[in-house]
């Protein structure tokens, strides 16, 4: 290991998807797992932020409500990102199960997720503290590049 650091080659090179050696299937296999991985991680850090939430009424903070939501600007960091790896994960789980048994499942569960996710996120939100029009955003992003991908790639295709 210390003679390949030294070399200046790439310890990541042999985890690195290989055509002739990798099969497509197996590549899939692990690609969902990561991507149902990552949805899980941001979904319950989406329903239960990090700090957790407050469990009483007093000092003018509201029971049920993130603590962590008390520090605005790092608080829309959190709830962005997160809400963009989610969807961004979603994306991959619904592209990489189409034209299986039971996508349109698949679709119907990860839809409900999503609007489980925007209904915990609602709740444990201030109101006065997030403006939900970014949060949405951020959900619609990885989706809207999508579709502007394959449109660039329909328009620009070489034939």
């Amino acid at each position: 290991m210390l003679n390949r650091l030294s070399t200046g080659k790439s310890w990541y090179k042999h985890f690195q998807y290989e055509e002739g050696r990798d099969k497509p299937g197996d590549v899939r296999n692990i690609m969902l797992v990561v991507a149902t991985l990552i949805a899980s991680v941001t979904f319950q850090a989406g329903v239960n932020p990090p700090g957790g939430v407050w469990q009483d009424n007093d000092n003018g903070h509201h029971a049920g409500r993130a603590i962590y939501a008390s520090q605005s600007a790092a608080y829309y960091v959190f709830l962005i990102s997160n809400t963009f790896a989610l969807s961004a994960s979603i994306l991959v789980i619904i592209s990489l199960t189409h034209r299986f048994p039971f996508h349109f499942e698949i679709i119907i569960a990860t839809v409900s997720m999503i609007v489980t996710y925007g209904s915990a996120i609602f709740a444990v939100t201030p109101d006065e503290s997030v403006r939900f029009r970014y949060v949405i955003a951020a959900a619609s992003v990885p989706f809207i590049l999508r579709c502007l991908i394959q449109l660039f790639n329909i328009v620009f295709k070489k034939e």
